[in-house]
């Protein structure tokens, strides 16, 4: 009895060391409203609706294009011409931002929705259309393209308080990533530059695929006290800096959405936390966060060629989408009932 006694001790002194390191980090792993549990319920007709074009532009862009990128610049212009087409039959007016990269120019393209009366304050919608070398890049980032079209399909006849910006990225993957010829941080820094009041940027990135398999969910040490360890949920990843813009998502998407959730704030530095174009708006100092699947923590085909469209889970990924598009309402300031 003495013995089990202080093995119990000892393992609560030892979680409260390691809360104590995290917090002393700025992590925050207390999110609030409550992770959804139990069954899904049947998909709405909206949600029907997403499924199928999420899978028709995870199939264009994954199994027609294919890997996209500065190694294969053709393909990269087929998808930036897709994104163009598909904006226009929404009936936007997409705007191109030109980067010259390795002796060519590649583009960010961009569809604005006007705000009305908090038409200054902005909220950007993004994703990356370049896939990594030796991909299709269905899930990273097809999956996250699909969405943010379908965003920009949900709302192109809604009428928001604050501007929503729909953006398409250009080399989001190696050699660029973390460098300044990221498509995310030329357009951030032009915000910066141009003095834009980005109130929320929102990177939709790897979204689309989910296990109910315990042990399917895995985190960089020592996470795995604090989070399930089955990959069912979306994540929400912000900086301490954007802690209250992701709290005020989370809440949001838990309110209006049966789905499971999890979120952190986290430093920089920790595995995983500045994986996507929102890591350039924190360079900036703008709030913005990272909506994700968790990559590589939970899909066994990232940055792989087995990453192809059959692997997206589209039922799950249109409940998100479907969660996703009440949290941008709330928050450009059409809140829901």
């Amino acid at each position: 009895m003495k013995t089990h006694r202080t093995v119990l001790t000892l393992l609560l002194v030892s979680l409260i060391c390691v809360v104590s390191i995290l917090s002393l980090l700025g992590c925050t792993t207390n999110m609030p409203g409550r992770s959804y549990a139990g069954a899904l319920p049947p998909l709405t007709p909206e949600e029907v609706e997403l499924q199928e074009g999420l899978r028709k532009h995870v199939h264009k862009l994954a199994d027609e294009l294919g890997e996209r990128n500065v190694f294969r610049p053709d393909a990269l212009e087929s998808a930036a011409s897709y994104l163009v087409h598909s904006l226009k039959s929404l009936g936007y007016r997409p705007a191109i931002q030109e980067i010259q990269s390795g002796g060519r120019k590649v583009k960010n393209i961009e569809a604005e929705l006007s705000g009305q009366s908090k038409r200054d304050e902005i909220l950007i919608v993004g994703a990356h259309y370049d896939s990594v070398f030796g991909s299709p890049g269905a899930n990273d980032n097809g999956s996250g393209v699909a969405a943010v079209l379908e965003l920009a399909r949900l709302f192109r006849k809604k009428r928001p308080e604050r501007t929503i910006r729909f953006v398409f990225f250009t080399n989001e993957e190696p050699p660029n990533f973390g460098s300044e010829n990221m498509g995310s941080w030329h357009y951030a820094r032009r915000c910066r530059e141009s003095g834009e009041k980005v109130v929320a940027m929102f990177s939709i990135e790897t979204i689309g695929y989910y296990s109910d398999r315990k042990g399917s969910q895995e985190y960089p040490a020592p996470f795995s006290l604090f989070y399930p360890d089955t990959a069912n949920f979306i994540g929400f990843v912000a900086n301490p800096a954007s802690k209250d813009l992701l709290f005020r998502s989370i809440a949001s998407f838990r309110r209006h959405t049966q789905f499971p959730s999890e979120g952190i704030a986290a430093p920089s530095w920790i595995s995983g936390i500045d994986w996507s174009d929102h890591a350039c708006f924190w360079k900036f100092g703008y709030p913005a966060l990272m909506i994700t699947d968790t990559a590589p923590f939970r899909y066994p085909y990232y940055h792989t060629r087995e990453d192809t469209a059959d692997k997206v889970d589209y039922q799950r990924t249109a409940r998100v989408v479907a969660g996703i598009s009440r949290v941008i309402a709330e928050l450009s300031g059409k809140p829901q009932s």
